[in-house]
């Protein structure tokens, strides 16, 4: 413990998650969102200039990271790529020490030699506890980095929702993790993970838009045709598009939605909320229907009817129904999936794979029983899609009904009454229109505005500590413990 306090111009978070990392570094009143975002991979080329292999060992130096990775895969090189932290845990740390580096001294723009900036590092729940030694001598030792703190990523998303209770649901690439999390401590024990993420709802998608032949004549007419394999990978890319660009919708932003063509009567709450440009872009919509032709009204009715959107796909217009709100099925009924490649290689404790929603009643009945109220008490969905695919809580919530105490007269204080749905609050100004997704980064943020300023120094480790007592501790000196 020293009696430091760090600047918060000064401050750099590093979230590190399974597919991608963000950082920043300052924090400002109003927490700003990650100024850097690459994906959590390494490449290394297979072959030298002269075409001689590269040795096992690779030297840090030979990593491409960021940019250079993207400009050598565009480029057709035969590049190798890795993740280092594709299963939750950190798998290689020589890539993630290059991932680690490129942020720090070439994106961030943090000077080896001169390097005065205390970092707080996210990562995902349950590293062991020489990874985080491990972890904390690189960043000392490798990048002479101030001071150090780690976050648990579930603690961390958990704050940004302003609860110290909850069960935080992460959806990922390709998976989905369910933590529990109970007086600011997240229950290792009871956590739990759904082998299905993403890349597998897009592959379900892709199933789905496969049997639409308006979407298969577009893609591959008749006249020239490509191959069944381009044609899946178009259709997954199509899929990805499709959810990314926000056309999935769920129970509760389809009655949102509703609500919104009614009117705006509340102009205030819509420039709080920071609604206004979607509200102008609706308004001016309406006009342009009115002023169309009775065949163009009555085309506008039938599109609008059958839910149908016209996307530009690789230089194609592409005609999309209801199909696609089907597309985060899979996690609910994960059966669906059978028959598709790759998922006879998911295999859950030997079994058939449980539905999230069965995962998240089972995950919360390992807890103690005094915990579990209070637990169920704050359902917070998170992940990339959280932000962009509206209503995943509310549908989540509907499917935990049958853990939830049904009949009034059996009520008393150990049964869970109701299930509540976390969101990240809006006065969080940077954070409206992404906050759910981004959530990991803005709890890293608070915590790391929280404990820098401490001249007591009780939640990171600094050079002294270090020093004293070596890389244990960070065992002793972690903001997960707040």
């Amino acid at each position: 413990m020293t009696n430091i306090a760090f600047r918060d111009s000064s401050v750099v978070v590093i979230e590190t998650g399974c597919t991608k990392v963000r950082a920043i570094i300052g924090l400002a009143d109003l927490l700003k969102t990650p100024t850097v975002e690459i994906e959590a991979r390494v490449g290394l080329r297979r072959t030298d200039e002269t075409g001689v292999s590269q040795p096992a060992k690779p030297h840090l130096n030979e990593f491409l990271v960021g940019r250079q990775l993207d400009d050598a895969l565009a480029a057709g090189q035969d590049i190798a790529v890795y993740w280092p932290f594709a299963d939750g845990n950190i798998k290689d740390f020589c890539g993630a020490e290059a991932i680690w580096k490129y942020i720090l001294f070439t994106q961030l723009g943090l000077k080896r030699t001169q390097n005065e900036s205390p970092a707080l590092l996210t990562f995902p729940h349950g590293l062991a506890r020489d990874t985080h030694e491990r972890i904390c001598q690189l960043f000392f030792e490798r990048f002479n980095i101030a001071a150090v703190s780690i976050l648990e990523r579930p603690l961390a998303q958990l704050y940004a929702a302003n609860a110290l209770n909850g069960l935080v649901v992460d959806i990922g690439r390709h998976r989905t993790d369910v933590v529990p999390i109970y007086e600011c401590t997240v229950q290792h024990n009871c956590a739990d993970y759904l082998p299905i993420g993403l890349a597998d709802c897009e592959a379900f998608l892709a199933h789905l838009l496969h049997s639409n032949e308006q979407v298969i004549s577009a893609l591959s007419p008749t006249e020239a045709p490509i191959s069944p394999e381009e044609l899946q990978s178009q259709l997954e890319a199509l899929a990805r598009q499709v959810w990314t660009e926000g056309h999935v919708k769920l129970g509760e932003a389809e009655s949102s939605q509703a609500v919104e063509e009614e009117g705006v009567t509340n102009i205030a709450a819509v420039l709080v909320a920071g609604k206004e440009k979607s509200v102008i872009e609706t308004s001016i919509k309406k006009r342009a229907t009115a002023k169309a032709s009775a065949a163009e009204q009555a085309r506008a009715r039938e599109i609008e009817a059958l839910d149908l959107i016209t996307l530009d796909f690789n230089d194609k217009q592409v005609t999309l129904g209801r199909e696609r709100h089907r597309f985060l099925e899979p996690l609910f009924d994960p059966d669906l999936l059978r028959g598709l490649d790759k998922f006879e290689n998911k295999v859950w404790r030997g079994g058939n794979l449980m539905p999230l929603q069965d995962i998240c009643g089972q995950a919360v009945a390992r807890a103690d029983l005094d915990a579990r109220v209070s637990i169920w008490d704050g359902l917070f969905v998170t992940g990339d899609c959280a932000s962009i695919i509206k209503g995943i809580g509310t549908v989540l919530q509907s499917h935990l009904s049958l853990y939830i105490l049904g009949n009034p007269d059996h009520q008393n204080d150990t049964q869970p009454k109701q299930v509540r749905i976390l969101h990240v609050p809006e006065y969080f100004a940077e954070y409206r229109e992404r906050g759910d997704g981004l959530a990991a980064f803005l709890g890293a943020s608070i915590v790391a505005k929280v404990i820098f300023a401490d001249p007591l120094g009780k939640n990171f480790v600094s050079k002294a500590d270090y020093t004293a007592k070596g890389p244990r501790a960070i065992l002793e000196m972690s903001s997960s413990l707040l």
